[in-house]
C-alpha cells in the first residue's frame, strides 16, 4: 500500500508543514493595497492631509504643528541625556579621587607595618576611625581580612556581595534628525510649500478632505502617480516634467518669479501607486510561530521591506 501524501497524513504525533502552514506558521505575505500607501498631501507624523506643510531638504512634508512639536521634544531628550552625562562623569571623577585618598591610606599603613610593628586591616568604614591612632601586635583583628574578603569577593549566591553593573551612559548627539529620513535636520532647513488648489472644485464648494491640487504650470491633477518638485526658495509645487522643462532652464519660478537655481529643487517624497512598476515595495510579511498548546502565540515583527 502506498504511503499517504504529507497534506493527508494528519494523524501524526507532531504538525506537519502543511498544518502549520494553515495555522499561519512562518512568513505571511500580503500586498499592500491603496487605503495602505500615504498620499502625497499628507503629513508623515500625523499621516492626515498636512496643514501648513513644512518640508526638509530630502523631500519629507510634515504639518508646521507636527514637526516643531517633534524637534521640541527630541531637543528636551537631548537636554536630559546631557544632564545624565554630567552627573555620570562627575561621580566617577569623584570615585577616583576616593581611590586616591585609600590608596595613598593604605600606602601610609604599609609604611608604618614595616617600621613600627602590625597595625590593623581595617575596612573603609572603620578607616576615620583608627587612622590617627598606632596598634600593636596584639590588637589585629582576625574578622578584619573577613571583611576585605567580602568587599571585594564577586558572589552572586550572597545579598552583599552580589556584583552590580554599572550602567554607563553614552555621550548623546546634540543635533535633532529627521523623524522619516533619520538624517540631521535644523528648524532653519525647512522651508514652507504651496500648493495649488484646482478652481474647478471652488465651485463645487468640496470639503476640505475632498479637495485637489494641480500643477500650476500644466494644470494637470496631481497624484501619487506623479513625482513633485518644490524650490526651496519659493516652496510652490510643480509636477516633475515641468520643473525639469522650464525652471531648470530658465532659473525661475513660474509662479512668484523668484529666481531658482537647479540645486534647489527638492523632489518630495510620496507614497506608492498599487503598482510594483512604480518602484517601491509593495508587500509586507510577518512571521509568526505556533505558541505552547495555544495555536499562534508570539509573534515576531518582520523587517520592514
Amino acid at each position: 500500500m502506498p504511503q499517504r501524501h504529507s497534506k493527508n497524513n494528519n494523524d501524526l504525533a507532531f504538525f506537519t508543514y502543511d498544518e502549520k502552514r494553515k495555522l499561519g506558521y512562518g512568513t505571511q505575505k500580503e500586498r499592500l493595497g491603496k487605503d495602505s500607501i500615504k498620499p502625497f498631501d499628507a503629513c508623515c507624523l500625523c499621516l492626515k492631509r498636512f496643514i501648513d506643510p513644512m518640508c526638509c531638504q530630502k523631500g519629507h512634508v510634515f504639518c508646521k504643528e507636527c514637526i516643531l512639536e517633534c524637534l521640541l521634544s527630541q531637543k528636551k531628550d537631548i537636554q536630559r541625556k546631557l544632564a545624565a552625562h554630567a552627573a555620570q562623569q562627575k561621580q566617577e571623577k569623584t570615585e577616583e579621587e576616593e581611590k586616591l585618598i585609600l590608596q595613598k591610606a593604605r600606602e601610609l599603613d604599609a609604611f608604618d607595618q614595616q617600621n613600627h610593628g602590625a597595625v590593623p586591616q581595617y575596612s573603609d568604614k572603620n578607616h576615620n576611625k583608627d587612622k590617627n591612632s598606632f596598634h600593636g601586635a596584639n590588637s589585629v583583628k582576625a574578622t578584619s581580612y573577613e571583611e576585605e574578603a567580602l568587599r571585594t569577593m564577586k558572589a552572586f549566591w550572597l545579598p552583599s556581595a552580589t556584583p552590580e553593573a554599572t550602567l554607563k551612559v553614552e555621550a548623546p548627539s546634540t543635533s535633532t534628525i529627521c523623524p522619516e529620513g533619520k538624517e540631521k535636520l535644523k528648524l532653519k532647513t525647512l522651508f514652507p510649500i504651496y500648493l495649488t488648489e484646482d478652481g474647478y472644485d471652488d465651485k463645487k464648494s468640496m470639503s476640505a478632505l475632498e479637495k485637489t491640487y494641480i500643477c500650476p504650470s500644466c494644470k494637470v491633477t496631481l497624484t501619487n502617480t506623479l513625482s513633485l518638485v518644490a524650490p526651496s526658495s519659493c516652496g510652490h509645487v510643480f509636477c516633475k516634467k515641468c520643473a525639469n522643462k522650464f525652471m531648470a532652464v530658465d532659473k525661475v519660478c513660474l509662479v512668484c518669479n523668484k529666481g531658482c537655481k537647479e540645486r534647489d529643487l527638492v523632489p518630495l517624497e510620496k507614497g506608492g501607486t498599487g503598482f510594483t512598476g512604480h518602484g517601491d515595495h509593495l508587500v509586507a510579511s510577518d512571521f509568526k510561530h505556533l505558541g505552547c498548546g495555544s495555536g499562534l502565540g508570539l509573534v515576531r515583527p518582520a523587517m520592514k521591506t
